[in-house]
Protein backbone atom coordinates (compact mmCIF):
# COMPACT_ATOMS: atom_id res chain seq x y z
CA UNK A 1 0.00 0.00 0.00
CA UNK A 2 1.18 3.49 -0.87
CA UNK A 3 -0.85 5.94 1.21
CA UNK A 4 -1.25 9.60 0.32
CA UNK A 5 -2.04 12.31 2.87
CA UNK A 6 -2.74 16.00 2.45
CA UNK A 7 -3.95 19.01 4.42
CA UNK A 8 -6.50 21.32 2.85
CA UNK A 9 -8.31 24.54 3.75
CA UNK A 10 -7.22 26.95 6.46
CA UNK A 11 -4.40 25.94 8.77
CA UNK A 12 -4.81 25.28 12.49
CA UNK A 13 -2.92 23.83 15.41
CA UNK A 14 -2.68 20.04 15.50
CA UNK A 15 -2.22 19.28 11.80
CA UNK A 16 1.36 18.09 12.23
CA UNK A 17 0.22 15.86 15.09
CA UNK A 18 -2.27 14.24 12.69
CA UNK A 19 0.46 13.70 10.10
CA UNK A 20 2.66 12.12 12.77
CA UNK A 21 -0.10 9.69 13.75
CA UNK A 22 -0.83 8.75 10.14
CA UNK A 23 2.83 8.09 9.36
CA UNK A 24 3.50 6.09 12.53
CA UNK A 25 0.40 3.92 12.16
CA UNK A 26 0.90 3.31 8.45
CA UNK A 27 4.59 2.43 8.69
CA UNK A 28 4.83 0.72 12.08
CA UNK A 29 1.38 -0.84 11.98
CA UNK A 30 1.21 -1.99 8.37
CA UNK A 31 4.59 -1.49 6.72
CA UNK A 32 3.16 0.91 4.12
CA UNK A 33 4.76 3.79 2.26
CA UNK A 34 3.41 7.29 2.95
CA UNK A 35 3.61 10.20 0.55
CA UNK A 36 2.75 13.69 1.77
CA UNK A 37 1.11 15.90 -0.86
CA UNK A 38 2.14 19.55 -0.58
CA UNK A 39 -0.21 22.53 -0.86
CA UNK A 40 -3.33 20.36 -0.94
CA UNK A 41 -5.06 19.75 -4.25
CA UNK A 42 -3.13 22.62 -5.81
CA UNK A 43 0.09 20.63 -5.42
CA UNK A 44 -1.46 17.81 -7.44
CA UNK A 45 -1.99 20.14 -10.39
CA UNK A 46 1.73 20.79 -10.78
CA UNK A 47 4.00 18.60 -12.88
CA UNK A 48 5.63 16.79 -11.33
CA UNK A 49 3.14 16.82 -8.46
CA UNK A 50 4.45 18.49 -5.31
CA UNK A 51 4.98 15.72 -2.77
CA UNK A 52 7.49 14.20 -0.38
CA UNK A 53 8.14 10.75 0.99
CA UNK A 54 7.32 10.70 4.70
CA UNK A 55 9.25 8.44 7.06
CA UNK A 56 9.53 8.08 10.80
CA UNK A 57 12.71 10.17 10.81
CA UNK A 58 10.66 13.32 10.10
CA UNK A 59 8.83 13.11 13.41
CA UNK A 60 11.60 13.59 15.95
CA UNK A 61 9.33 14.82 18.74
CA UNK A 62 9.22 18.49 17.80
CA UNK A 63 6.75 18.57 14.92
CA UNK A 64 3.79 17.39 16.99
CA UNK A 65 4.28 20.53 19.10
CA UNK A 66 4.46 22.81 16.07
CA UNK A 67 1.53 24.77 14.65
CA UNK A 68 0.62 24.97 10.99
CA UNK A 69 1.32 22.11 8.58
CA UNK A 70 4.66 20.99 7.19
CA UNK A 71 2.90 20.01 3.97
CA UNK A 72 1.41 23.44 3.39
CA UNK A 73 -2.23 24.00 2.54
CA UNK A 74 -4.57 26.12 0.47
CA UNK A 75 -8.10 27.42 0.87
CA UNK A 76 -8.26 28.88 -2.62
CA UNK A 77 -8.98 27.37 -5.99
CA UNK A 78 -11.74 24.78 -6.24
CA UNK A 79 -10.31 22.33 -8.82
CA UNK A 80 -13.76 21.99 -10.38
CA UNK A 81 -13.89 25.75 -10.98
CA UNK A 82 -10.30 26.90 -10.78
CA UNK A 83 -9.69 30.63 -11.33
CA UNK A 84 -7.33 31.23 -14.24
CA UNK A 85 -5.11 34.23 -14.98
CA UNK A 86 -7.51 35.52 -17.65
CA UNK A 87 -10.40 35.63 -15.18
CA UNK A 88 -12.12 32.47 -16.41
CA UNK A 89 -12.91 29.34 -14.38
CA UNK A 90 -11.58 25.98 -15.54
CA UNK A 91 -12.36 22.43 -14.46
CA UNK A 92 -8.96 21.02 -13.47
CA UNK A 93 -10.25 18.03 -11.54
CA UNK A 94 -8.74 15.50 -13.95
CA UNK A 95 -5.32 17.10 -13.40
CA UNK A 96 -5.67 16.49 -9.66
CA UNK A 97 -6.71 12.87 -10.20
CA UNK A 98 -3.85 12.33 -12.67
CA UNK A 99 -1.48 13.80 -10.07
CA UNK A 100 -2.47 11.05 -7.64
CA UNK A 101 -1.88 8.44 -10.33
CA UNK A 102 1.57 9.86 -11.06
CA UNK A 103 2.41 9.54 -7.37
CA UNK A 104 1.15 5.91 -7.42
CA UNK A 105 -1.18 6.60 -4.51
CA UNK A 106 -3.48 3.68 -3.64
CA UNK A 107 -5.64 5.57 -1.14
CA UNK A 108 -5.83 9.07 0.26
CA UNK A 109 -6.34 10.56 3.73
CA UNK A 110 -7.56 14.13 3.47
CA UNK A 111 -7.45 16.47 6.47
CA UNK A 112 -9.84 19.38 6.07
CA UNK A 113 -13.07 21.15 6.91
CA UNK A 114 -16.47 20.62 5.35
CA UNK A 115 -15.64 22.47 2.12
CA UNK A 116 -12.39 20.61 1.56
CA UNK A 117 -14.04 17.28 2.34
CA UNK A 118 -16.81 17.94 -0.17
CA UNK A 119 -14.24 18.65 -2.90
CA UNK A 120 -12.13 15.61 -2.02
CA UNK A 121 -15.18 13.35 -1.98
CA UNK A 122 -16.22 14.55 -5.43
CA UNK A 123 -12.67 13.93 -6.70
CA UNK A 124 -12.65 10.42 -5.18
CA UNK A 125 -15.94 9.55 -6.83
CA UNK A 126 -14.75 10.86 -10.17
CA UNK A 127 -11.29 9.29 -9.95
CA UNK A 128 -12.27 6.04 -8.28
CA UNK A 129 -9.73 6.19 -5.44
CA UNK A 130 -10.31 5.34 -1.79
CA UNK A 131 -10.75 8.31 0.53
CA UNK A 132 -10.88 8.72 4.30
CA UNK A 133 -11.15 12.20 5.80
CA UNK A 134 -10.21 13.80 9.11
CA UNK A 135 -12.10 16.90 10.31
CA UNK A 136 -10.03 19.95 11.13
CA UNK A 137 -11.30 23.45 11.68
CA UNK A 138 -11.03 26.00 14.46
CA UNK A 139 -14.71 26.78 13.80
CA UNK A 140 -15.79 23.29 14.95
CA UNK A 141 -18.63 23.47 12.42
CA UNK A 142 -18.26 20.01 10.84
CA UNK A 143 -21.32 17.87 11.52
CA UNK A 144 -21.29 14.41 13.14
CA UNK A 145 -18.28 15.11 15.40
CA UNK A 146 -18.09 16.84 18.76
CA UNK A 147 -14.59 18.10 18.09
CA UNK A 148 -12.47 18.92 15.07
CA UNK A 149 -8.69 19.25 15.16
CA UNK A 150 -7.67 22.84 15.94
CA UNK A 151 -10.80 23.93 17.78
CA UNK A 152 -9.60 23.35 21.34
CA UNK A 153 -6.42 25.36 20.77
CA UNK A 154 -8.39 28.24 19.27
CA UNK A 155 -10.66 28.30 22.32
CA UNK A 156 -7.63 28.27 24.61
CA UNK A 157 -6.09 31.22 22.76
CA UNK A 158 -9.33 33.22 22.95
CA UNK A 159 -9.68 32.42 26.66
CA UNK A 160 -6.12 33.55 27.32
CA UNK A 161 -6.87 36.79 25.48
CA UNK A 162 -9.78 37.42 27.86
CA UNK A 163 -7.51 36.63 30.81
CA UNK A 164 -5.16 39.35 29.58
CA UNK A 165 -7.90 41.87 28.77
CA UNK A 166 -9.62 41.62 32.15
CA UNK A 167 -6.95 43.32 34.30
CA UNK A 168 -6.43 46.18 31.85
CA UNK A 169 -10.20 46.63 31.60
CA UNK A 170 -10.40 46.87 35.40
CA UNK A 171 -7.44 49.25 35.56
CA UNK A 172 -9.05 51.74 33.17
CA UNK A 173 -12.80 51.32 33.87
CA UNK A 174 -13.42 50.08 30.34
CA UNK A 175 -15.62 47.75 28.36
CA UNK A 176 -13.31 45.40 26.48
CA UNK A 177 -14.59 43.74 23.31
CA UNK A 178 -12.90 40.66 21.87
CA UNK A 179 -13.79 39.67 18.30
CA UNK A 180 -13.08 36.02 17.57
CA UNK A 181 -13.23 33.81 14.49
CA UNK A 182 -15.64 30.95 13.85
CA UNK A 183 -17.24 31.71 10.48
CA UNK A 184 -21.01 31.11 10.78
CA UNK A 185 -20.71 29.12 14.01
CA UNK A 186 -20.40 30.64 17.47
CA UNK A 187 -18.59 27.79 19.23
CA UNK A 188 -15.32 29.65 19.87
CA UNK A 189 -17.10 32.77 21.13
CA UNK A 190 -19.49 30.93 23.42
CA UNK A 191 -17.04 28.52 25.02
CA UNK A 192 -14.17 30.99 25.42
CA UNK A 193 -16.61 33.58 26.73
CA UNK A 194 -17.82 31.27 29.46
CA UNK A 195 -14.28 30.16 30.33
CA UNK A 196 -12.97 33.73 30.29
CA UNK A 197 -15.70 35.30 32.41
CA UNK A 198 -17.41 37.38 29.73
CA UNK A 199 -20.49 39.44 30.61
CA UNK A 200 -21.88 39.48 27.06
CA UNK A 201 -21.41 36.90 24.29
CA UNK A 202 -22.82 37.52 20.81
CA UNK A 203 -22.99 34.62 18.33
CA UNK A 204 -24.57 34.22 14.87
CA UNK A 205 -27.11 31.64 16.05
CA UNK A 206 -28.83 34.02 18.51
CA UNK A 207 -30.27 37.38 17.34
CA UNK A 208 -29.22 40.28 19.57
CA UNK A 209 -30.53 43.71 20.50
CA UNK A 210 -28.62 46.61 21.99
CA UNK A 211 -31.10 47.13 24.80
CA UNK A 212 -30.24 43.74 26.28
CA UNK A 213 -26.51 44.43 26.04
CA UNK A 214 -26.81 47.88 27.59
CA UNK A 215 -28.91 46.52 30.46
CA UNK A 216 -26.30 43.87 31.24
CA UNK A 217 -23.49 46.43 31.30
CA UNK A 218 -25.53 48.69 33.57
CA UNK A 219 -26.29 45.70 35.79
CA UNK A 220 -22.58 44.97 36.09
CA UNK A 221 -21.98 48.58 37.09
CA UNK A 222 -24.74 48.33 39.65
CA UNK A 223 -23.02 45.33 41.19
CA UNK A 224 -19.99 47.51 41.87
CA UNK A 225 -17.79 46.37 38.99
CA UNK A 226 -16.07 49.02 36.90
CA UNK A 227 -15.47 46.97 33.75
CA UNK A 228 -17.14 44.49 31.42
CA UNK A 229 -15.96 41.89 28.93
CA UNK A 230 -17.79 41.30 25.66
CA UNK A 231 -17.02 38.47 23.20
CA UNK A 232 -18.25 38.89 19.64
CA UNK A 233 -18.25 36.19 16.95
CA UNK A 234 -17.05 37.54 13.61
CA UNK A 235 -20.21 36.56 11.70
CA UNK A 236 -22.87 38.33 13.76
CA UNK A 237 -24.84 40.89 11.81
CA UNK A 238 -25.49 44.55 12.49
CA UNK A 239 -28.83 45.77 13.84
CA UNK A 240 -29.83 46.38 10.23
CA UNK A 241 -29.10 42.73 9.39
CA UNK A 242 -25.95 43.45 7.41
CA UNK A 243 -22.80 41.33 7.46
CA UNK A 244 -19.55 43.13 8.22
CA UNK A 245 -16.83 41.96 5.85
CA UNK A 246 -13.27 42.74 4.85
CA UNK A 247 -11.90 42.48 1.36
CA UNK A 248 -8.60 42.96 -0.40
CA UNK A 249 -7.73 43.10 -4.11
CA UNK A 250 -7.54 39.59 -5.53
CA UNK A 251 -8.95 37.94 -2.42
CA UNK A 252 -12.41 36.70 -1.55
CA UNK A 253 -14.46 38.59 0.99
CA UNK A 254 -14.18 37.44 4.60
CA UNK A 255 -15.72 38.27 7.94
CA UNK A 256 -14.09 40.89 10.13
CA UNK A 257 -14.70 44.20 11.84
CA UNK A 258 -18.04 43.69 13.55
CA UNK A 259 -16.34 44.11 16.93
CA UNK A 260 -15.71 47.78 16.15
CA UNK A 261 -19.35 48.21 15.16
CA UNK A 262 -20.52 46.71 18.46
CA UNK A 263 -18.01 48.86 20.32
CA UNK A 264 -19.38 52.05 18.80
CA UNK A 265 -22.94 51.05 19.63
CA UNK A 266 -22.10 50.20 23.25
CA UNK A 267 -20.30 53.52 23.67
CA UNK A 268 -23.33 55.36 22.28
CA UNK A 269 -25.84 53.53 24.47
CA UNK A 270 -23.94 53.38 27.77
CA UNK A 271 -21.35 56.15 27.64
CA UNK A 272 -18.70 53.59 28.52
CA UNK A 273 -15.11 53.85 27.37
CA UNK A 274 -14.68 50.95 24.96
CA UNK A 275 -11.67 49.23 23.43
CA UNK A 276 -11.80 46.52 20.76
CA UNK A 277 -9.38 43.66 20.14
CA UNK A 278 -9.69 41.59 16.95
CA UNK A 279 -7.93 38.31 17.69
CA UNK A 280 -7.77 37.16 14.06
CA UNK A 281 -5.31 34.54 12.88
CA UNK A 282 -3.59 34.29 16.26
CA UNK A 283 -6.30 31.70 16.94
CA UNK A 284 -4.94 29.47 14.17
CA UNK A 285 -1.29 29.40 15.23
CA UNK A 286 0.84 28.33 18.12
CA UNK A 287 1.46 25.12 19.98
CA UNK A 288 -1.54 22.75 19.89
CA UNK A 289 -3.27 22.02 23.18
CA UNK A 290 -3.10 18.61 24.82
CA UNK A 291 -6.66 17.82 23.72
CA UNK A 292 -5.93 18.75 20.11
CA UNK A 293 -2.85 16.52 20.15
CA UNK A 294 -4.89 13.65 21.58
CA UNK A 295 -7.70 14.06 19.05
CA UNK A 296 -5.17 14.40 16.23
CA UNK A 297 -3.47 11.17 17.28
CA UNK A 298 -6.72 9.25 17.67
CA UNK A 299 -8.07 10.50 14.34
CA UNK A 300 -4.84 9.70 12.47
CA UNK A 301 -4.63 6.15 13.80
CA UNK A 302 -8.30 5.41 13.13
CA UNK A 303 -8.11 6.83 9.60
CA UNK A 304 -5.23 4.51 8.70
CA UNK A 305 -7.08 1.56 10.20
CA UNK A 306 -10.11 2.38 8.04
CA UNK A 307 -7.89 2.32 4.94
CA UNK A 308 -6.51 -1.06 6.04
CA UNK A 309 -10.07 -2.38 6.38
CA UNK A 310 -11.05 -1.00 2.98
CA UNK A 311 -13.71 1.26 4.54
CA UNK A 312 -13.70 4.34 2.34
CA UNK A 313 -15.89 7.40 1.92
CA UNK A 314 -15.78 7.74 5.72
CA UNK A 315 -14.84 10.58 8.07
CA UNK A 316 -13.39 9.87 11.50
CA UNK A 317 -15.20 11.60 14.36
CA UNK A 318 -15.20 12.07 18.13
CA UNK A 319 -18.43 11.29 19.93
CA UNK A 320 -19.15 10.46 23.59
CA UNK A 321 -15.46 9.82 24.35
CA UNK A 322 -15.21 7.43 21.43
CA UNK A 323 -13.46 7.63 18.08
CA UNK A 324 -15.96 6.55 15.46
CA UNK A 325 -16.42 6.98 11.72
CA UNK A 326 -19.36 8.31 9.74
CA UNK A 327 -20.22 8.70 6.05
CA UNK A 328 -18.54 11.79 4.62
CA UNK A 329 -21.86 12.67 3.00
CA UNK A 330 -23.46 12.99 6.44
CA UNK A 331 -20.61 15.11 7.79
CA UNK A 332 -20.83 17.66 4.97
CA UNK A 333 -24.63 17.68 4.66
CA UNK A 334 -25.12 20.51 7.18
CA UNK A 335 -23.02 22.71 9.45
CA UNK A 336 -22.62 22.00 13.15
CA UNK A 337 -23.88 25.21 14.74
CA UNK A 338 -24.47 26.24 18.34
CA UNK A 339 -27.81 25.05 19.71
CA UNK A 340 -29.39 28.18 21.26
CA UNK A 341 -31.21 25.93 23.74
CA UNK A 342 -28.37 23.47 24.24
CA UNK A 343 -26.35 22.81 27.40
CA UNK A 344 -23.55 25.28 26.66
CA UNK A 345 -25.95 28.16 25.96
CA UNK A 346 -27.96 27.22 29.06
CA UNK A 347 -24.78 27.29 31.12
CA UNK A 348 -24.01 30.80 29.88
CA UNK A 349 -27.49 32.03 30.77
CA UNK A 350 -27.25 30.33 34.16
CA UNK A 351 -24.12 32.35 34.87
CA UNK A 352 -25.97 35.57 34.09
CA UNK A 353 -24.17 36.08 30.78
CA UNK A 354 -26.14 38.11 28.24
CA UNK A 355 -26.41 36.35 24.89
CA UNK A 356 -28.01 39.41 23.35
CA UNK A 357 -31.64 38.30 23.24
CA UNK A 358 -32.99 38.62 26.75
Amino acid sequence: MRLGVLTSGGDCAGLNAVLRAVVHRAIEGYGWEVVGIEQGTRGLMERPPRAREMGLDIFDGTLMRQGGTILGTTNKGDPFAYPMADGTLKDRSEEVIEGLRLLRVDALIGIGGDGSQAILRRLAQQGGFGLVTIPKTIDNDVAETEFAVGYDTAVSVATEALDRLQPTAASHNRVMILEVMGRDAGHIALVSGIAGGADVILIPEIPWNMGCIARRIEQVRGQGRNFALVVVAEAIKTEEGETVIQSAPGEKQRYGGVGHYIGERIAEETGAEVRVTVLGHIQRGGTPSARDRLIAAAFGVHAVDLVAEGKFDRMVAWRARQVIDVPIADAISRPHLVDPDGPVARTARGLGICLGDR
